[in-house]
């Protein structure tokens, strides 16, 4: 029963119990009485919140406001309860804040100079929980975005990226798994509160019965509500012991192909509700993004190196090309001579010059190779039957500690490709292969036909993602030493070899490189050390009308054709003039183009031009060609170029009844070249 004499115990103890936190403040602003529920909430010991001014738990950045509300609020005291704002905060003991929803019932009406401060937290609330959580989940992700955007370092990103996942979702421990390229191990790129043996640098296995690999296997985010009941994948004793609980683990995929995953764990039960996993997956996105956009830009500088070593490379090719012309041209000559063919000492010696410039064309060929500017011949070729052969002849040829074998599927189209040249690039891999495995291995062979190249293939080759033509895919795969990631960054660059002085020029797969860039195809190079290295050649399936054969046609020269030779270089010119005068031709050489349109406004008669394309100042091959045939309409033509860009230029633009001719050409390939040129077309 409530009498007078027990009244002030009894509000004394409303006063303590009641469950928010009440503040008594008197009319200068200062704290009279406070409950421990505004101890608790604002961070003070038992009475060490009386006698101080009520400003000491208003935030500094909001103090000249609140100063002027009290003094307003002293001249017009009323009721106002709680939930009319919700945006006020309190400034704890220790300089943190505390959102609040304030009460004030002053005490004036009943004689008594106070106000009562009723103060309730709402920190708790579930809904603005919630709300917090997303606002700073939305500022983390706005400072990597930001990051992203000015970093041109990855490694940055990588290191940045774990350590704000931790601190915004308030967890332990959290790690950046990359797949490494071949797919087998996961590294640890970065990472927070690392546990006892999964420092960076860390290989994981690739295995769905663990952790990282169940996360990619999955395909989506993973939660764990608690590792200790976890049957779906091995739990690492490491986890346990270190007092883990609960995590969350998103997948990290680049257009479609997993890279990593990113994942974070607690030592306590968290629930990772549908907001942490956006903010983590926001997180893996913004990373991928940043490393598809340094992928893409190191794969367009190395695009314009090869492109720069190209273009100086096709220019070497021209001039060299042109000394190979006169060197094979005089050896020719030289060794129908009497002299040096009753001379099986001399013959000797021209045969070894022979093979000696041979090599230097074919050096000079493989130049061109890679600067993607020889003259190809593009046919349908059956492939399964190319590859049946190569691999007969590699058979008896390779140690026989090497194990040869091919795969094909059924029902694989032609390709497009210069036969020639695919043959040749199929042997250089091969050769590649076997010096790879000294003490023998596999070596295999896979046909099989592709319907869209990998993507990440399509933009350095400059094909469309959605090119539907198709591509027949060879695969040539070894089990030799393998490559280091260093080694396979270069591996395409002209000249680069592993090999020791002497056992290779570096150009044998910049070749490979330029021959299927310039068959509208692509290359990947596959490759782990120790493991073996697999190069995969993707190019174009044949049309029908491509597979057509094209009919035969003559390769004798007419006797007494009559030949305007055309070549600015006289020891080349000189060349030319012997094996025509071989032929049976009557010849009238020119030295400039100039020169040549005034035979031509001669009635001289003229059967053929044969003529070089570049001839320094003054008219151009092409252009005289034109101007020729605007004269005499019947007149044939036949181009030839040490620089064999001008040929496939003119290969896609000039009429089909020209003929091309690359530089150095023997005897046998310019009487082959001439009897293509004046055949009825």
């Amino acid at each position: 029963m409530i009498t007078p004499a027990n009244e002030p115990t009894l509000y004394t103890s409303l006063f303590a119990a009641y469950p928010d936190a009440l503040l008594l403040v008197d009319d200068a602003g200062l704290i009279r009485l406070s409950n421990p529920a505004a101890d608790t909430l604002l961070g003070y010991a038992p009475g060490e919140l009386i006698g101080r001014s009520v400003d000491t738990l208003v935030p500094d950045s909001i103090r000249p406001r609140h100063a002027n509300f009290r003094h307003a609020y002293a001249h017009q005291p009323r009721p106002r309860p709680m939930g009319m704002q919700m945006d006020l905060v309190a400034k704890r003991r220790d300089g943190s804040e505390v959102m609040v929803e304030i009460a004030l019932s002053p005490l004036q009406g009943h004689g008594l100079p106070y106000v009562v401060a009723a103060i309730r937290g709402i920190g708790d609330y579930p809904r603005v929980r919630q709300a917090l959580a997303r606002a700073r989940y939305s500022e983390s992700v706005a400072r990597i975005g930001r990051l992203a955007v000015d970093t041109r370092d990855p490694q940055v990103l990588l290191q940045r990226i774990p350590a704000e996942a931790a601190e915004a979702l308030g967890v332990d421990t959290a790690v950046l798994f990359l797949l490494e390229p071949h797919g087998l191990e996961f590294v640890v790129a970065a990472g927070v509160g690392l546990l006892p043996g999964e420092g960076v640098g860390t290989r994981v296995p690739n295995d769905p019965r663990g952790t990282p690999g169940f996360v990619l296997a999955h395909g989506a985010p993973v939660v764990v509500p608690d590792y200790r009941l976890e049957h779906r994948f091995g739990v690492p004793a490491g986890y346990l012991d270190a007092g883990l609980v609960s995590a969350l683990a998103v997948p990290l995929t680049d257009r479609g192909r997993d890279v990593g995953l990113l994942t974070v764990r607690a030592c306590r039960p968290q629930a990772f509700g549908d907001d942490e996993v956006r903010f983590l997956e926001s997180l893996s996105n913004l990373l991928a993004a940043t490393l598809q956009r340094v992928q893409t830009e190191e794969t367009l500088r190395h695009a314009q190196r090869l492109e720069s070593v190209g273009q100086l490379t096709g220019g070497i090719a021209h001039d060299f090309n042109n000394l190979l012309t006169v060197i094979q041209g005089n050896l020719q000559v030289l060794e129908e001579l009497p002299a040096v063919a009753g001379d099986d000492h001399a013959r000797l010696l021209v045969a070894a010059a022979g093979r000696a410039s041979r090599r230097g064309a074919d050096l000079t060929g493989k130049l061109l190779a890679f600067s993607r500017r020889q003259v190809l011949s593009p046919t349908a070729v059956d492939v399964q039957a190319m590859v049946q052969s190569l691999a007969d002849m590699l058979r008896r040829t390779l140690d026989q500690r090497i194990r040869l074998q091919v795969h094909t599927a059924d029902a694989v189209l032609p390709c497009l490709a210069d036969p020639g040249q695919l043959e040749s690039t199929l042997l250089n891999i091969a050769i590649n292969a076997r010096d790879a495995m000294p003490s023998g291995g596999a070596l295999s062979f896979r046909v099989s036909r592709c319907d869209r190249l990998p993507p990440a293939l399509c933009e350095p080759f400059e094909i469309a993602e959605g090119d539907t033509g198709g591509f027949v895919s060879i695969a040539i795969a070894d089990t030799g030493a393998g490559m280091s990631d260093a080694v396979k960054e270069r591996a395409f660059e002209p000249f680069f070899t592993t090999k020791e002085a002497g056992r290779g020029t570096g150009l044998g797969l910049s070749t490979v490189y330029g021959f299927v860039k310039q068959s509208r195809g692509a290359v990947a190079l596959d490759s782990v050390p120790g493991q073996g290295t697999t190069v995969t050649l993707y190019l174009p399936c044949a049309t029908t009308a491509e597979e057509e054969d094209t009919p035969g046609r003559p390769d004798t020269v007419p006797p007494g054709l009559r030949v305007l030779l055309v070549e600015d270089e006289p020891e080349v010119r000189a060349v030319a003039v012997r094996f025509l005068t071989g032929f049976g031709c009557h010849i009238t050489p020119c030295a400039t183009a100039e020169q040549a349109l005034l035979r031509l406004d001669s009635p001289e008669p003229f059967d053929l031009l044969l003529s070089d394309i570049a001839l320094g100042a003054g008219l151009r091959g092409t252009d005289l060609a034109r101007e020729a045939q605007a004269r005499r309409p019947h007149l044939d033509v036949l181009l030839v170029s040490g620089f064999s860009a001008e040929l496939i230029d003119m290969s896609e633009t000039a009429p089909a009844s020209w003929e091309l001719l690359a530089k150095p050409y023997s005897r046998q390939e310019l009487q082959h070249a001439i009897a293509r040129a004046v055949s009825p077309h």
